[in-house]
């Protein structure tokens, strides 16, 4: 998976791990995860670093279940093999509320805004955003069920951050922790 030419650019989506139910009482932004949604995160963070897809930028929606997602990921990317490995370069990570609730469109927004540098950029976000941001950039590679909870989608593209549009990054892998 680590045999892409240079000039390919890699968007890895990634829906928020499990978050505890909330009630009617309870804001949405503040659900923190559940046992397994930290497991997942991390082991969602070991396959990223052993397929070699450790990001130069994180985007990342600043609700706390994305974010403690995100630190999840960070912490199992940097795990021992066969688990993970080396977290490689700190990325740059960009908390973004505008990624809370967002139509695909806007979450294309984002990525189109990322450094044309940056060779892998990872994004978390939530459902049905980021699962209709998926079937945008490959309509014909994804199913009807979108993304599960912790579930990564590897969309490769030769187009440059800013150019990426609807049918411009195929799904090139999908990884779950959990049958």
């Amino acid at each position: 998976m680590t045999d892409t030419p240079a000039e390919t650019r890699t968007l890895v989506l990634l829906r928020h791990a499990k978050a505890e139910q909330g009630s009617d009482s309870t804001d949405d932004a503040v659900r923190p995860l559940t046992a397994r949604g930290n497991a997942d995160a991390a082991a969602a963070g070991a396959w990223l670093a052993h397929h070699g897809l450790l990001p130069d930028v994180v985007i990342c929606s600043t609700v706390r279940r994305t974010r403690q997602t995100w630190h999840g990921v960070a912490m199992g990317m940097t795990g021992s093999p066969p688990e993970g490995g080396p977290a490689g370069p700190r990325p740059t990570v960009h908390y973004e509320p505008g990624a809370y609730d967002a139509h695909p469109e806007e979450l294309l927004a984002l990525v189109r805004t990322v450094d044309p540098a940056a060779r892998t950029v990872l994004l978390i976000a939530h459902n049905p955003g980021i699962s209709l941001l998926s079937a945008l950039l490959d309509p014909e590679g994804t199913d009807g069920e979108g993304l599960r909870t912790a579930e990564l989608a590897v969309h490769r593209s030769t187009l440059g951050w800013a150019e990426l549009d609807r049918a411009g990054a195929p799904i090139t892998a999908r990884h779950t922790a959990r049958d």
